[in-house]
């Protein structure tokens, strides 16, 4: 087989996929409002390419189609496939698109409901759904004969070899433990037989909040195939303070595969968002990059600003829009964690 390669999300894509929302657990008390964010963040995806959408059923379809009728999407640029599945959070259940020269490959990584819910089984159905529906090859990750666990928001990569992880997702044999028998070295070797990754930046801890004990995409994005954003708390006594000063401080010292060192460009964090108790992982790090647009999660706070501005300088190709996301991150997640792209 020849080099695989893991484009960047910044790089052109045929389709965003996502899943029109239909688990209410996942918003308790909260889904009512959670249609309408879909619509304004597929309204933006449309523009620049196609949006592939999981229904539950011809009536869940027709739900959608009004919803996006409502908000002005252009029907045109949208296709449904009737799958049943448990939850819509793609990022984490589809599978890792490669490159192998110019042919794409759907790799299909285990999921197993970020090693904490029991209901999963119909969402690992999702590789090998989309590669028989768009007649993708389909390789299965193993490792010693057995699949291996991965979710797509545990991994950020900048498109030329280099990905980024955390240690509290991948190598933590206490909590939430996808692949109890790996080690750092066993994932490097994965990662560049399956993902074509040859440099494995390694963080500590992801932020507070985070149902997925760790996941990257909340913490630190690649925004140029030198350049990582990172998300920095001001505030010395809140509990994200000292991790994120360890991650930066592990960051400083990386060097790239051409012996560059990396930029690391801070994004600030917004002031806890707590709802019933619980505080959320409320991060403008989970932002999606689209080809007509950048969608930022806003979340009504001073640093909403901030966070769209300093986006803006780096995407100066791109429009950088807010999307509103209190109501979505009562799910534990928000934009980036709902979409997953289709290089081209």
């Amino acid at each position: 087989m020849s080099k695989l390669r893991l484009p960047a999300e910044w790089e052109p894509h045929e389709a965003t996929w996502l899943g029109f929302p239909h688990n209410t657990s996942d918003w308790p008390g909260k889904f009512p409002p959670i249609k309408w964010v879909y619509g304004e963040i597929v309204k933006f995806i449309s523009r620049g390419e196609k949006v592939r959408i999981f229904v539950q059923s011809k009536e869940h379809k027709s739900q959608a189609e009004n919803v996006f009728k409502s908000v002005g999407v252009g029907l045109n640029q949208v296709e449904f496939f009737i799958k049943k599945t448990n939850r819509g959070w793609l990022r984490d259940s589809s599978p890792q698109y490669v490159k192998d020269g110019n042919k794409i490959i759907a790799v299909d990584f285990k999921f197993s409901a970020w090693a904490k819910y029991n209901n999963y089984k119909l969402d690992n159905q999702i590789p090998s759904f989309i590669s028989k529906k768009i007649k993708l090859k389909k390789i299965e990750a193993e490792w010693n004969d057995k699949q291996i666990v991965l979710e797509g928001g545990s991994i950020d990569t900048n498109g030329k070899g280099t990905l980024i992880t955390t240690e509290e997702c991948l190598l933590d044999q206490k909590n939430q433990v996808r692949n109890p028998e790996l080690t750092e070295k066993d994932y490097e070797e994965i990662f560049e037989k399956y993902l074509g990754i040859t440099n494995t930046i390694w963080l500590k801890n992801g932020i507070t909040g985070d149902d997925t004990h760790g996941h990257v995409d909340d913490l630190c994005r690649f925004v140029h195939k030198d350049t990582v954003v990172l998300v920095c708390e001001e505030n010395p006594i809140d509990k994200n303070y000292k991790p994120l000063k360890e991650n930066k401080e592990l960051l400083e010292v990386v060097v790239l595969k051409d012996g560059s060192k990396l930029n690391v460009i801070d994004l600030p964090m917004p002031s806890p968002v707590i709802f019933k108790g619980q505080r959320l992982p409320a991060s403008y790090a989970n932002f999606y990059i689209s080809n007509y647009a950048v969608l930022v999660p806003t979340f009504n706070d001073p640093n909403d600003r901030n966070a769209l501005g300093i986006l803006s300088e780096l995407f100066p190709d791109r429009k950088v829009i807010g999307i509103h996301s209190v109501d979505l991150v009562w799910g534990l997640g928000t934009i980036h964690c709902l979409t997953k792209e289709q290089p081209e």
